[in-house]
């Protein structure tokens, strides 16, 4: 079997191209319109998903005229308001799409909408044709069909896709499987140099994907590393890509006077100097002549920058090296980092949730397993197996400390079991009986994360059945329509758990304190603070906030949970039907889930 070459050349080579393209481009239309024949629309429906929101606040300000250094949200927290740690990266193409459908649709409104189905749709075809080619070096031309299956699948009910999806996590994806699919497409300077670039803009669009990024990296390593002077051209090219776009990101996305600047959790001068050394230090090591001559040498110059990073981590920038939420204030942690799905890890979903568990965390070391298997048993696939397995380890690792890694680790399984249900479906094609048949359909089966979701979901049921919490209303008040009252008061500082904090900015000109971001610590504190206290407490701090408006969300999750745990708070008392007498409701909509209440000090 040969891993990296597939015998195409040419025309041949062209045709495989066009054919993966079409396929990745129906694949993604035909996700997108199963969301339309749902009604599934962030802009319409956000179900929580405050970032996707607030990505497109950010983009309104930018279209408005805010500069492009400036990432301060001034409607969110408390005066001042809070400097966001999101990238331009991501902002600067969803604004030049929706400038460009402006005229074409006639208002702004409209334009939001046509771009909230083209950006995600092309970031997904994007997705899928990398997959799709991936899979197919890998496995060959018979590979491609089941990795466009899967990939669509996993994808799909993965909601980042969903028209809509505006948050950066469908971006940094793409941006990953461009760098592995670029390491795996051959042994030169300029696949490198491309890998090594992407790479560098994922890490600044988020810091999220270090782990990721630097598996990558050490990938890139390792094939020089165990491969030696064939792989030289590519470790070069990555190392030189991955440094030269560290400094250009610096220089696009911080004015001149924050280059020296350290932030953890952003693009800062720790994230680049880190780069360029990595990248600069790994092109110096390959190119090196004395350092290449042995695998001994090798390892010992690539374990000499190793070291040399981690030192420059640890001396200059050792507070980025703890947890990021270590220094989080205990309240915020108790009652809201606690409480956030993604921020949890895979294994702490298992006592609670283990089909959500089983779907992030079964494919990946499924397909891990058939990377070793393969490695083991064919020397063709390891130079395959030497990329994809750091990357794919990584993605795994991230996920089991939050689960947030599973947006890497589930789409990149795709591509070794895409190859395991190509050889099954050959077997099957060519063997006699039903055993070869059944083998096909189970290949196929354990291949999808969602059978392993919805499987152990339905087994776990059988012994232990979901409660249903009849105290929920079943409204959280995450559509549109269900601002539109608040949309058209006049602007004042709106007091609303952080649930409803992006909705409220996307759908009025109001200035809400509390949102799910964690640099806005001050403004969650006091909308916690002031939730939690007693109402005569609560009032003064209402008062010191200058609120006008309460919004209040009988059915939201975190009014239940806040509700629950302090059941003598202003918050209960609002869920119960008895807020105090200050508290002023103003007329609703009939079947409105939100209701308002005018603050009167």
């Amino acid at each position: 079997m040969q891993a990296i070459s597939t015998g195409l050349t040419g025309e041949k080579q062209r045709a495989a191209w066009q054919s993966d393209a079409l396929l990745a481009a129906a694949a993604a239309v035909l996700s997108l319109v199963a969301n339309w024949l749902q009604g599934a629309n962030k802009l319409v429906q956000s179900g929580g998903d405050s970032d996707s929101l607030m990505r497109l606040v950010q983009v309104r300000d930018l279209l408005a005229g805010q500069g492009w250094f400036d990432l301060v949200q001034r409607r969110l927290g408390l005066d001042g308001g809070v400097e966001m740690h999101w990238s331009r990266l991501v902002d600067a193409p969803i604004a030049g799409l929706i400038a460009v459908m402006r005229p074409i649709t006639g208002s702004d409104a409209a334009a939001e909408m046509a771009v909230a189905y083209i950006w995600p749709g092309l970031l997904l075809a994007i997705c899928l044709f990398l997959i799709v080619r991936m899979a197919r070096q890998v496995g060959g031309d018979a590979a491609a069909f089941p990795a466009a299956v899967l990939a669509l699948a996993a994808l799909h009910f993965m909601a980042i896709f969903a028209p809509g999806s505006f948050d950066h996590h469908n971006l940094q994806l793409a941006l990953l499987l461009g760098v592995v699919a670029a390491l795996m497409s051959g042994s030169g300077f300029g696949a490198g140099a491309l890998a090594g670039a992407l790479a560098s803009v994922s890490l600044a669009v988020g810091m999220e994907t270090a782990p990721v990024v630097a598996a990558s990296g050490a990938a890139a390593a390792l094939v020089y590393l165990l491969r030696g002077a064939t792989e030289r051209d590519i470790a070069a090219g990555f190392g030189v890509g991955f440094a030269a776009l560290a400094l250009l990101v610096t220089v696009v996305t911080l004015q001149p006077g924050m280059w020296a600047s350290v932030r953890c959790d952003a693009w800062s001068a720790a994230q680049a100097s880190l780069a360029v050394l990595a990248g600069l230090g790994l092109a110096a090591c390959v190119r090196v002549p004395a350092f290449g001559e042995s695998l001994p040498r090798r390892l010992a110059a690539l374990a000499g920058l190793g070291g040399a990073i981690v030192l420059l981590a640890a001396i200059a920038f050792p507070v980025c090296l703890a947890d990021p939420y270590a220094t989080l204030d205990p309240m915020l942690k108790r009652l809201w980092l606690d409480w956030v799905s993604e921020a949890q890890g895979v294994l702490s979903l298992l006592s609670q949730r283990p089909g959500e568990a089983a779907g992030y965390l079964a494919t990946p070391l499924l397909a891990l397993s058939v990377i070793v298997w393969c490695a083991v048993r064919e020397p063709g696939f390891r130079r395959s197996a030497f990329i994809l397995a750091p990357v794919l380890i990584a993605a795994i690792a991230v996920s089991v400390w939050q689960v947030r890694g599973a947006i890497f680790a589930v789409p990149l399984a795709v591509v070794p079991l895409a190859m395991l249900v190509a050889r099954a479906r050959k077997a099957a094609a060519e063997g006699h009986g039903i055993a070869p048949a059944l083998l096909m359909a189970l290949a196929w089966l354990v291949s999808f994360n969602i059978v392993w979701n919805m499987g152990v979901t339905r087994v776990t049921a059988l012994f232990a059945p979901v409660q249903v919490d009849t105290a929920a209303s079943g409204d959280a008040c995450y559509t549109a329509a269900d601002f539109n009252q608040l949309g058209e008061l006049a602007p004042v500082n709106v007091l609303a758990v952080s649930n409803l904090g992006a909705s409220i900015l996307l759908n009025s000109d109001h200035r809400v304190f509390a949102g799910p971001y964690h640099r806005n610590v001050e403004g969650n504190l006091a909308v916690l603070r002031a939730l939690t206290a007693e109402s005569e407490t609560a009032r003064s701090m209402l008062a010191e906030l200058e609120v006008g408006i309460v919004a209040h969300c009988p059915g939201n999750d975190e009014t239940l949970a806040l509700a629950a745990a302090f059941p003598r708070s202003l918050l209960a008392e609002m869920r119960g039907g008895s807020a105090p007498e200050w508290l002023q409701p103003m007329s609703a909509p009939d079947g409105s889930p939100l209701v308002l209440f005018r603050f009167h000090p």
